[in-house]
């Protein structure tokens, strides 16, 4: 009891401003979570569609299988691409391929040990100090075209034909708006691009190995 009537003490001591401020910044971390859960439920969809069984889901999400299993009844695989990664990748709105230069641009800057043109930029989006905005993504194309031109033989198989592609798609974007939020397209643009990359590159150097 003394804690809630301390409470309602402080709340009455609040004015608009500062009630204002206080309810905005709860709204920030209410729109954070739902957007998180966004993305995880895409990515359980993707995972499903490259046939990924649900207790692998499960493990790595750490969910519940009765909770995949919901996840997955509710986004039904029947309406996923074909489960390659070429089709996953090929969408072309413009958050999706926003997301893909980030991932891209993100290993780059790794493989180049952050000496790369797009360290700075691409550190500043992922920090939020930079917003997607169509003049920071045109310079972040500029930069990475200066790294594939500058590096490209010390960089990850692949790099040049995921920018082209990229490239191509924000010259001619889809018109289709996608129903899922921008910054949960951004974000899984991003992680799929740069894993795959990330992947591939490993794989070719095991397969060197032998």
């Amino acid at each position: 009891m003394a804690a809630e009537e301390s409470a309602r003490q402080i709340l009455e001591t609040l004015n608009e401003e500062q009630a204002g401020r206080i309810l905005a910044g709860m709204n920030e971390v209410i729109r954070a979570g739902e957007e998180m859960r966004k993305l995880r439920a895409e990515m359980i969809k993707a995972l499903a569609g490259f046939g990924w069984t649900q207790e692998r889901i499960a493990q790595f999400t750490d969910m519940s299988q009765p909770a995949v299993s919901k996840q997955m009844a509710k986004h039904r695989t029947d309406d996923l691409p074909p489960h390659s990664t070429g089709a996953l990748l090929g969408q072309r709105d413009v958050p999706w391929l926003e997301g893909r230069l980030w991932g891209l641009a993100e290993l780059i800057s790794e493989a180049l040990d952050e000496t790369a043109r797009c360290t700075r930029c691409v550190n500043a989006l992922t920090r939020g100090k930079k917003r997607f905005t169509p003049r920071n993504i045109d310079e972040l194309r500029r930069l990475v075209e200066e790294d594939l031109r500058l590096h490209l033989t010390e960089l990850p198989d692949g790099c040049q034909a995921a920018y082209d592609e990229i490239s191509r798609g924000l010259d001619l974007p889809s018109k289709v708006a996608p129903t899922t939020s921008a910054s949960v397209r951004r974000s899984i643009g991003h992680r799929i691009q740069r894993d795959l990359l990330r992947g591939a590159h490993a794989a070719g150097l095991r397969g060197g190995q032998r």
